[in-house]
């Protein structure tokens, strides 16, 4: 199947798998962070947009108590759940993605009983571009309807959040489901992750002769382990010594005193979440004034900071991202949690082929994995497609 979700074939494959018609489709976005890495769990400012790649769910309500969930990854197997049983041990793999939404939902009151369940993604796993909320905001999305739960686009959000956290075992914050969800087409979402309020800010691309490149390094990550839960344990720590609820609170006028409270590590990581946040805030300035061309320095700083501060880079990353600059690039970044997963580039049209044929050749210079490289378009948020 192509990048683009095709509603019809992934209805027949769920038929051929359940011999069934399904009671419908609905999908949701994966997302690229334009600007904004590791704030939103600091209540900061965050600027994601969706991409038009996404996971598609189609779902058929059961007269049981069972759940049968299938994948059209991995080994093709379908695992079979007794949801009088759901608990943290009996969600394992990728279905604690699915079935994490259903537990969070059931214990809001939102009844759900059996169900058949068929996913398919054309968000790559483990490149930062949010594959697992991509799933949590489908299946979200599907059963607000099936139950007919009328939750708000902000409350899914804060579902998909909590099945990420007490399920899956992630720490992240509200920026992944909140892009998923509430996106349009041709345009990103400056969110405020104190507030939960959001703004649509146009970032009509095309109309600019630009396009942002993905390019996926290969170098998969894990939410759950290590790295990133460090990182979140030093934001912490930063702001409990400096004595504010959330590093928002801290600003570039701070960070001489805070420099004298923290130490030297701490400091680096409470600078990455200050700098950052202004970052995400002269970037939707800068997008009013000058539209999406003038903002390439801004990417470039921001990589600089997660490299160099927030430490959270890795070689393939730091290549791609010089080798796109150094070919026609006006900004680059990673994007994404770090410790691998992909960064964006955001280039001149006319440019595209150099680029892409320039970091394919440095990698391989390297001897690094190839890399996968895509351009990637501002799309719709969740929704029922079929």
């Amino acid at each position: 199947m192509s990048a683009t979700i095709d509603a019809t074939q992934v209805a027949q494959e769920f038929a051929d798998i359940f011999g069934t018609a399904p009671d419908g489709v609905w999908s949701a976005p994966g997302r690229v962070n334009l600007i904004g890495e590791h704030t939103d769990y600091n209540e900061g400012f965050v600027l994601p947009f969706a991409i038009d790649r996404a996971a598609a769910v189609a779902i058929k309500l059961r007269g049981d108590n069972t759940a049968r969930l299938r994948s059209s990854h991995g080994d093709q197997t379908t695992v079979t759940v007794d949801l009088s049983t759901l608990s943290h041990d009996t969600m394992q793999g990728w279905t604690a993605y699915p079935l994490g939404v259903v537990w969070v939902l059931r214990q809001l009151g939102v009844m759900i009983g059996g169900f058949d369940l068929y996913l398919h993604s054309t968000v790559p796993s483990g490149a930062g571009l949010s594959s697992s909320a991509a799933i949590e905001c489908a299946v979200a999305t599907a059963f607000n309807e099936l139950a007919n739960a009328s939750l708000s686009r902000s409350e899914l959000v804060l579902v998909g959040q909590r099945a990420e956290n007490e399920v899956v075992g992630a720490p992240t914050g509200i920026l992944d489901q909140s892009a998923s969800l509430l996106a349009t087409d041709g345009h990103a979402v400056f969110l405020d992750c104190r507030t939960q309020e959001s703004e649509l800010v146009p970032l009509d691309l095309a109309a600019a002769g630009l396009l942002i490149l993905v390019v996926d390094t290969k170098v998969s990550h894990a939410h759950a382990t290590g790295g990133y839960s460090a990182r979140r344990a030093s934001c912490e720590l930063g702001a409990e010594v400096f004595g504010v609820p959330a590093l928002r609170d801290i600003s570039a006028t701070d960070l001489p005193e805070a420099s004298g409270l923290l130490d030297t590590e701490t400091f680096r990581r409470v600078r990455h979440i200050v700098t950052e946040n202004q970052r995400v805030l002269d970037t939707v300035a800068v997008l009013a004034d000058g539209g999406p061309g003038a903002i390439g320095a801004l990417l470039t700083a921001s990589h600089a900071s997660m490299r160099d501060d927030f430490e959270i880079s890795c070689p393939e990353l730091d290549l791609a991202v010089d080798t796109a600059l150094a070919n026609g690039a006006l900004g680059a970044r990673m994007t994404g949690g770090g410790f691998g997963g992909s960064a964006i580039a955001l280039i001149p049209s006319a440019v595209e082929a150099t680029v892409r044929e320039a970091i394919s050749q440095s990698f391989a210079d390297a001897g690094f994995t190839a890399p996968d490289i895509f351009a990637v378009s501002p799309a719709p948020g969740a929704r029922k497609i079929s």
